[in-house]
């Protein structure tokens, strides 16, 4: 979908498809899931819906082993939504028709919301859109390019879709640091469930455990995503992981990705056999098509699962009649150190323009004296004896009345300053709380995660992006310090704590407003692995934050 006309029109819906599931056994001893998804004419559904989905999947024919029934949420009848088209600045609307059964707000991963975090479309934010209406986001993608998603951020909606891919262009008249490609291609990684979305919530609110997928899936689909390309050219992959859980390995038999842009910011472009890919990044790959002409595997896979899944899709010769062929390229193994090193070789290029040839304000974040540090640590607990994740030993609780609104309109009683602290306490309960970090506006802020479980861990912060310049082992200190990277480290919006390890950031708190930090892993989103900042100053101007917007929706003790 082009935002040349400025307005869109999202129509989300639910659809009764066949989920079709076949585990087999692959050459290079690793289990592939293989599904499809086939749609069925039911009570209350559109037919248009079921013609475009029937369109887009009549090809695959397949044998399986079991069936089950599966409801999906779609977007203008699409599993995976129609990806978005932007160019650096553009003033777009995106109407969203809910048609479920529940309350239902969209977000859009690492868009800034440039002084407008009324826009973000998260529950700190927006009371979610009632079943049966709609609501219109206005947003900018102010001084912004590279590649983005959206998705669904209320309850465990994006487990049964309501995602899409969103990308941002430069504007014509600044250069990009690479020669145009051919043709830009979207893929979207997700991990996904046979069970419906509403039994997943169900699983964790009765206060079990998230199960293990049971499949990934490129574009919707376990393989045959295809994409096709002329012999000699160049081509732009933007490979996004949308999934809930699962980190990715991405991969192309017989060809070398050229990384050229991580989560809006271009990179040295440093040239991978594979990437890992966390959950919630993005990143865009130049691909040569400069083999034989013949089909070659695109692959996706687990990492630091077992067992191991895997989702494959096809890159095409234009004219080939020779399939591809096994084996898949081999994926790393199961080495921590191996993907924290490849982590550390993604550096932002400093020669490179942005969204604008000469950014207002611009400064080396090296040289910018840091005026708070905040050390964030994720725990598994269980509170009155059920699952629970937290921050700092606090078990994040929506209130019914977005913090933003509680916050501008002066209602008190929703939140308070007090709730979290900068350090994580040495002793004590996990409690429940709706957590707030109160930063002064244009604060220069360091934030360290820290991960002291078995397993990885992905956080992201709503309308910013942030320089990455450190993970590390064990327990962070401030003698870390020495080993980050000041010179040339990359910025991004989402930022992967390895096990037993950290993570530190630095971030310019330029952007007033209310915003979300949060787990991007959902299920620990879901269950309080999150918390919100807000960036604040006492001055009231149209010059560092917008009003509430005219068609804003009210819920809880928020009214107009």
């Amino acid at each position: 979908m082009k935002c040349a006309a400025n307005e869109l029109r999202f129509l989300v819906t639910r659809a009764l498809v066949t989920l079709q599931i076949n585990k087999f056994q692959c050459q290079n001893g690793l289990y592939m899931c293989v599904c499809v998804l086939t749609p069925m004419i039911t009570i209350g559904v559109p037919l248009f819906l079921f013609i475009c989905l029937l369109h887009s999947l009549r090809t695959f024919v397949l044998s399986f082993r079991w069936r089950v029934f599966e409801i999906g949420i779609l977007i203008n009848g699409q599993f995976p939504g129609p990806t978005v088209y932007c160019v650096t600045n553009d003033n777009i609307i995106v109407t969203i028709i809910n048609k479920l059964d529940e309350p239902f707000l969209i977000t859009w991963n690492g868009i800034k919301q440039r002084k407008s975090s009324w826009q973000d479309g998260v529950l700190g934010t927006n009371c979610p859109i009632p079943p049966n209406s709609s609501w219109t986001y206005r947003m900018q993608m102010k001084d912004q390019i590279g590649t983005f998603t959206y998705f669904a951020s209320t309850l465990m909606h994006r487990a049964a879709g309501g995602f899409g891919g969103l990308n941002v262009a430069s504007r014509p008249m600044i250069p990009v640091p690479y020669s145009k490609p051919a043709e830009e291609f979207t893929l979207l990684v997700n991990d996904y469930w046979k069970a419906d979305h509403k039994v997943l919530q169900q699983t964790l609110d009765s206060g079990n455990p998230f199960p293990f997928p049971d499949a990934i899936l490129i574009n919707g689909l376990p393989r045959s995503a295809t994409f096709t390309g002329q012999k000699g050219q160049s081509y732009m992959f933007r490979v996004s992981n949308v999934g809930l859980t699962t980190s990715i390995n991405f991969r192309i038999q017989g060809h070398m990705l050229t990384l050229v842009e991580v989560e809006g910011s271009h990179n040295q472009q440093e040239v991978y056999s594979s990437l890992d890919i966390h959950v919630g990044q993005s990143v865009a790959f130049l691909v040569n098509l400069n083999g034989a002409p013949k089909d070659y595997y695109i692959v996706a896979s687990t990492r630091f699962t077992k067992p191991i899944l895997t989702a494959t899709g096809i890159l095409r010769y234009a004219g080939s009649n020779t399939p591809a062929s096994l084996p898949l390229p081999i994926a790393p193994t199961y080495h921590l150190h191996w993907s924290m090193k490849q982590a550390r070789t993604i550096r932002w290029n400093l020669t490179a323009n942005a969204a604008r040839p000469n950014p207002q304000g611009s400064f080396h974040y090296g040289t910018i004296k840091i005026v708070r540090t905040i050390v964030l640590a994720n725990s598994m607990t269980k509170i009155n004896g059920r699952l629970r994740y937290a921050v700092n030993s606090v078990s994040y609780t929506n209130p019914d009345t977005p913090l933003k609104f509680a916050d501008f309109l002066n209602i008190p009683g929703v939140f308070n300053l007090n709730t979290i602290k900068d350090i994580p306490p040495m002793t004590g309960p996990t409690v429940f709380g709706t957590s707030v970090i109160g930063i002064t506006l244009h604060d220069f802020v360091e934030i360290i995660f820290q991960n002291n479980e078995k397993t990885i861990q992905s956080w992201h912060l709503d309308g910013y992006d942030f320089w990455t310049v450190g993970f590390g082992n064990g327990q962070w200190n401030s003698t870390m310090r020495r080993r980050y990277n000041l010179a040339d480290a990359p910025t991004r919006y989402t930022v992967q704590v390895y096990p037993n390890g950290w993570s530190a950031i630095l971030v310019s708190l330029d952007n007033k407003g209310m915003w979300n930090l949060r787990s991007a892993i959902w299920p620990r989103q879901y269950l309080g692995q999150q918390l919100y900042v807000r960036v604040w100053n006492d001055e009231k101007s149209l010059f560092t934050e917008y009003d509430i917007p005219a068609n804003a929706l009210y819920c809880g003790k928020a009214h107009p």
